[in-house]
């Protein structure tokens, strides 16, 4: 990703959220969406591990996921380009995996259930394929598996962006938050998909020492 406005946002996106999580730990108060979920649900230690090992290596993965697309890290700093790799696909497949699981809690009934339910799926599989790839040397389908494992991971962030539009528009949270289970990610791979098909991203050719892990 070469354009430095999008990486720009893309990270003050990422850090912002990804910090976010915090904001569960040290508030006394039930905030966010778990003010959206029935007091037994809260009680249930199981999905409140669940919830936890989402939010938290969710957050670091989105904070340091985005350092992965600057160009200039990838050529002269390669050690520090694997180390960051190593740390976002563990945090990834902690918090996807979680998020596996809490989402057959997800409020807004099977719908809301099915989108993130996929979306997980789609995180953490385009993150071990990009993880087999660059085992294997494989360094073009690292590249893109890793543009739509953090797509799928970015949707963290375009959630946030899509529940103040969506439900002043649909006049209610339910209703909202189904479309947005969806809409949070899927547009995220449409457009990785879109810009990976871009003859200027096509020419972009591995170095030597990124060829191999």
């Amino acid at each position: 990703m070469k354009s430095p406005v999008l990486r720009g946002l893309m990270a003050v996106g990422a850090i912002l959220i990804g910090l976010y999580p915090l904001l569960y730990l040290l508030s006394a108060e039930v905030i966010g969406l778990l003010q959206t979920k029935p007091e037994s649900l809260l009680a249930d230690l199981a999905w409140q591990t669940g919830f936890y090992l989402h939010i938290l290596p969710g957050g670091v993965a989105l904070i340091v996921g985005w350092s992965q697309f600057v160009p200039a890290w990838r050529k002269n700093r390669m050690k520090l380009h694997r180390q960051v790799g190593k740390l976002y696909l563990i945090a990834a497949l902690m918090s996807g995996s979680a998020g596996l699981f809490i989402a057959f809690s997800a409020t807004g009934g099977w719908i809301a259930k099915s989108g993130f339910l996929a979306l997980a799926v789609a995180w953490l599989s385009t993150t071990l394929l990009a993880f087999v790839a660059v085992r294997q040397g494989n360094w073009a389908a690292h590249q893109r598996m890793m543009h739509y494992s953090y797509a799928a991971c970015f949707g963290a962030v375009t959630l946030r962006l899509w529940m103040p539009i969506l439900i002043p528009l649909m006049g209610a949270f339910i209703p909202a938050y189904q479309i947005i289970a969806w809409i949070s990610w899927v547009p995220n791979l449409l457009f990785v998909w879109w810009w990976m098909r871009r003859p200027a991203f096509a020419r972009i050719q591995p170095l030597p020492s990124q060829a191999a892990s």
